[in-house]
């Protein structure tokens, strides 16, 4: 198994301290992070994109390309790459730019998003963003492989032999497409043979484990291998502890704050207490062996080779958000890497 770090860079105050950091301190601390996580040894670092409170990141383009310089070895992904906002011809400039930048250490997930906020800043309805999706990939993915592109589609000015520049260090780049509840980026992705990536975080196990079932299906009805296919998902959460006391009680203030920004913002809260979450979510809280266990048992249902774990340390003094994270690497890692095969990622370019 491989393990990738996570953050959607929320902002607001801490939950424990209450201290809100400024917009600066903020992003750098992602990068600073990013770095931590690659001296620890985890194989990937995963920046999402939201266009809205309470997050600031907009720009995973700006953001990555400033942590491939910082870093060296460790995989650069996208959590999710809003194709159904974005130009997919200023998309692939930015990120085309950013694979040679990064020496070919980009991932790219692709997602069609979420948010009221951002359907609004970019004209996207509910009624055509997983269409706005599908189109802005099948252009995106012609863009990567093609050197003159002709093509005309429903949302973007059609193009005539355009040539898009730079011209990419992957050829081609894996994409993966960033799964929640909905079949239209499973069928996307079975169509096209690319990997999934459950979302694996809002529900229990059961919806997730259903549209993993379904994505098989698809990719072998497009006749392909079933031991092909390539499966990644999502955690709600992480801190773990030697004693598993030690852990919740640490995490506890981490949920109750997630959980009243959920209330203030609408959402639907699934999991009432945090022994609720531990029980029923996919959230990773305790000691070592826990969370080994859990992993195992939500592995029988996704069959995923790649976890993500958030790794913003909210509410940690930044001495026990890295203790933590060594944990994970000494006493969870191993374990996992030993007993779930994985497919290796392509080296960093010399």
């Amino acid at each position: 198994m491989k393990f990738l770090a996570l953050t959607l860079i929320p902002f607001a105050p801490d939950p424990v301290t209450g201290i809100k950091p400024s917009t600066t301190d903020r992003l750098r601390a992602v990068v600073d992070n990013a770095v931590l996580v690659e001296e620890l040894g985890f194989d990937g670092y995963c920046v999402g994109e939201r266009h809205e409170r309470p997050f600031l990141s907009s720009s995973p383009p700006v953001i990555l390309s400033h942590i491939a310089a910082r870093t060296s070895t460790i995989r650069l992904f996208t959590g999710v790459t809003t194709l159904s906002l974005l130009d997919p011809v200023r998309a692939f400039e930015d990120y085309s730019t950013l694979d040679h930048l990064s020496g070919g250490r980009l991932e790219l997930m692709i997602g069609k998003g979420n948010g009221k906020a951002q359907a609004e800043l970019f004209h996207v309805t509910s009624e055509d963003q997983w269409e706005r999706n599908r189109e802005g990939y099948e252009l995106f993915r012609r863009l990567w492989r093609e050197d003159k592109v002709t093509w005309s589609g429903q949302y973007r000015p059609s193009l005539d032999e355009a040539e898009t520049w730079p011209r990419p260090l992957q050829q081609p780049i894996r994409v993966w497409h960033g799964s929640a509840t909905s079949q239209a980026s499973v069928d996307l992705a079975a169509k096209w043979g690319d990997p999934l990536f459950s979302a694996n975080v809002t529900n229990p196990i059961e919806p997730y484990a259903e549209l993993v079932r379904y994505y098989l299906e698809r990719w072998v009805h497009h006749g392909r291998d079933a031991e092909d296919a390539l499966v990644g998902a999502g955690s709600a959460g992480y801190y773990c502890a030697n004693d598993s006391q030690e852990a919740i009680a640490t995490y506890r203030p981490v949920f109750e704050a997630r959980q009243a920004a959920f209330r203030s913002q609408g959402m639907p809260v699934v999991f009432h207490s945090l022994d609720d979450a531990i029980e029923r979510s996919s959230a990773l809280i305790g000691s070592p062996q826990q969370i080994i266990d859990k992993v195992m048992r939500y592995h029988e249902q996704l069959g995923h080779e790649v976890l993500n774990i958030n790794s913003d340390g909210a509410g940690l003094t930044p001495a026990k958000h890295r203790a933590t994270l060594e944990l994970f690497q000494s006493d969870i890692a191993p374990t996992l890497r030993r007993s779930i095969p994985s497919r290796p990622f392509l080296p960093a370019a010399a």
